[in-house]
């Protein structure tokens, strides 16, 4: 099914003991209904996180927040995104990947370096009613900003007091927001901190532990021929169940405790992508659907993804493949060249 090959071992050893074109200068100038009926272990109490499906204490309903991340190398390793409950890997100008970080069962003390927004992670966050965090905007995401699409705190306006700049990284590398901040923004906003977000679907643990397909125990997705620093690979760790990731070689955790991102799902898709100014902006389909890619406890299915009301959806013959209880990555990459090209598994057993 896949046709390229690629060694993988060097990574697959780094994730498993856990333990270009650059971006341009703009950022620093412009810096529900139908929820699917959830799959609830029996002898389990409490009510489940919407987004990861895990049981959880809380006594009241939750606001989820969604934040614009930087992933350029000098922003590496960021805080918080270990505690993301959904990360969205695309592109943004030139090969340089950013990420959407969707938070609503853990609350992060500290997120960033924040990265400025671009309009296709508005529409994303927005399918979650996420407070929408970023620091700048493109033109096209500054429109909608300001028309109000979403609840949002814009660095832009709130430069060294909601957001603040860090001295041991440059700018633009250095702006981060604390949790606290994000709640004082959004109480001086007048924002509503308790609509919760829809449910995903999820499987039972009895469930998840009979998912079948192909073999991955380490997968890795190139983003660019060029520029290595934005290629990903997940290596499975069959004694967590769970997927590390890594980034041009170098493991993903967290900057402040170490810990590393630990995943239940990545789901990779494909879709159009299109150069639709002189500094290198894209306008990325995410309503037409297509062919995906689903990995869940060290194996892959063939999926199509679909949007449903803003979310994108793994889906067979059309009906919605349920998660694994936990944390999701969803990478996006261009059809041209596609997934075959993109994504290279290694299915040596490791653990």
């Amino acid at each position: 099914m896949l046709k390229k090959w690629m060694a993988v071992s060097a990574i697959t050893m780094l994730l498993v003991s856990g333990c270009s074109k650059s971006e341009t200068d703009e950022d620093l100038k412009d810096e529900k209904s139908g929820a699917p009926e959830q799959a609830v272990d029996a002898n389990e109490e409490g009510m489940p996180s919407p987004l990861t499906g895990l049981q959880d204490n809380r006594e009241e309903p939750r606001r989820s927040f969604a934040v614009m991340i930087n992933n350029h190398p000098n922003a590496r390793p960021q805080s918080g995104l270990d505690k993301a409950d959904i990360v969205y890997e695309m592109l943004a100008e030139g090969e340089v990947t950013r990420f959407l970080a969707i938070y609503e069962s853990e609350q992060p003390q500290i997120v960033g370096p924040v990265r400025s927004a671009r309009d296709y992670y508005i529409e994303l966050a927005k399918a979650y009613d996420s407070i929408f965090i970023a620091h700048g905007n493109s033109p096209e995401a500054k429109k909608l900003l300001d028309q109000g699409y979403v609840d949002s705190l814009n660095g832009l306006y709130y430069d060294g007091t909601l957001f603040e700049r860090v001295s041991f990284r440059k700018a633009p590398h250095n702006s981060y927001i604390t949790f606290d901040h994000i709640k004082e923004g959004a109480l001086e906003k007048g924002y509503d901190m308790e609509i919760a977000p829809s449910p995903h679907l999820f499987l039972t643990k009895e469930e998840a532990g009979q998912i079948d397909g192909q073999q991955a125990t380490a997968v890795s997705i190139e983003y660019s021929t060029k520029n290595p620093f934005f290629n990903v690979t997940y290596q499975y760790d069959e004694s967590l169940e769970k997927y590390k990731r890594a980034s041009n070689d170098e493991l993903t955790v967290d900057n402040d405790s170490g810990d590393p991102v630990l995943l239940s799902n990545v789901f990779i898709i494909e879709t159009p992508h299109q150069v639709v100014d002189g500094d290198g902006r894209r306008d990325i389909d995410l309503s037409s659907g297509g062919r995906g890619y689903l990995l869940q406890r060290g194996r892959m299915s063939e999926v199509n993804w679909i949007n449903k009301e803003g979310r994108i959806l793994p889906v067979i013959d059309g009906k919605e493949q349920g998660l694994v209880q936990g944390k999701t990555w969803i990478n996006v990459v261009p059809a041209d060249p596609g997934l075959e090209s993109s994504i290279v598994i290694d299915n040596a057993t490791t653990n």
